[in-house]
């Protein structure tokens, strides 16, 4: 069998000490971490981007995120796991390029993400650039309709950029064209980014429900939460940017005014409520702007952790 991961290089092995998991075959686990540190870049000075440092990053502060597994947490109501001894929580590794074989690692993360998925697990992928959500977002054909749900202060309807369409402006356009994608909604834009009007004219004749920062700072995302169809499947694309930078600075383009800790933790919450949550990725983040106190990597392992302890208290890996 292909071995579509390879195990993290340094520092911690696993992110929040979960058990590493190289034979993806024979997983068994009921969530699963996977990094997918390379995107598509835009030219050969991009590809090593600081993005691609951030999943060993997170790994590496997971005493922060957490402190002890087993101490109680007041954002899930109870410890990481709630507890329970049966949870099998577990890492990946990382999906690594192949300079002979230029862009195979999207073919691997797509492979890796359907055996994740094959074997009952919530796949929780981390980025990389938000380019990496094109190929993860491709593995889950067998779970349509999937409803998109897009936190980011940009578009990303790019149909491509000199030439590249997979790269990290473009993966919200790409996901439109998946027809086991059937709504999308876009939260928290504000400022500018790559879109130019006839991208934003694009998102909105697909049917995109586009929420900008203002109008979610005014309605709540609770208002939100109630426009987004119940029963579904939702993936959960979170772009560092799209939340407030007070919180997460440590992004390309940093933008006030962005969706609050609160919010998001209410949107992850509610959206593991009212349907099933069937993976998550975190994107964008630059780890050497994050110095001296990984704010930034913090914030997103917090969004994990709420992810992995609401899925659990909701019932999703109980075994009759």
């Amino acid at each position: 069998m292909e071995q579509l991961t390879v195990r993290p290089r340094v520092g911690h092995k696993t992110l929040l000490y979960s058990e590493l998991a190289e034979d993806l075959d024979n997983l068994e686990a009921d969530i699963a971490i996977l990094g997918m540190p390379f995107g598509s870049a835009y030219s050969p000075r991009s590809f090593t981007n600081d993005q691609s440092h951030t999943p060993q990053m997170m790994r590496d502060i997971s005493d922060r995120i957490v402190r002890e597994p087993d101490h109680y947490d007041f954002d899930i109501d109870g410890p990481l796991l709630q507890g329970r001894n049966d949870i099998r929580f577990v890492d990946c590794g990382d999906v690594l390029p192949d300079l002979e074989k230029p862009h195979d690692h999207y073919r691997k993360a797509t492979a890796a993400v359907r055996k994740i998925l094959r074997a009952g697990a919530l796949p929780i992928v981390l980025g990389g650039d938000h380019g990496i959500t094109t190929p993860i977002l491709r593995a889950f054909d067998t779970l349509a309709p999937i409803t998109l749900v897009h936190v980011d202060a940009h578009l990303d309807w790019r149909d491509d950029v000199g030439g590249t369409k997979e790269g990290l402006s473009s993966p919200i356009r790409r996901a439109s064209e998946m027809d086991h994608v059937k709504d999308i909604v876009q939260i928290g834009l504000r400022a500018q980014g790559s879109a130019r009007p006839e991208e934003y004219e694009a998102a909105k004749a697909y049917g995109a429900q586009i929420v900008s920062a203002y109008e979610l700072h005014e309605v709540g995302m609770k208002a939100i939460l109630d426009r987004i169809p119940d029963g579904g499947n939702y993936y959960l694309s979170i772009d560092a940017d799209g939340i407030d930078p007070s919180i997460m600075p440590a992004v390309a383009g940093p933008a006030p005014g962005g969706v609050t800790y609160v919010q998001a933790r209410q949107l992850i919450h509610g959206l593991v409520k009212k349907g099933r949550m069937v993976g998550m990725d975190i994107v964008e983040i630059q780890p050497a702007k994050d110095i001296p106190c990984q704010l930034t990597c913090v914030t997103a392992g917090r969004f994990i952790v709420n992810l992995i302890g609401s899925t659990i208290r909701a019932g999703y890996f109980d075994r009759k």
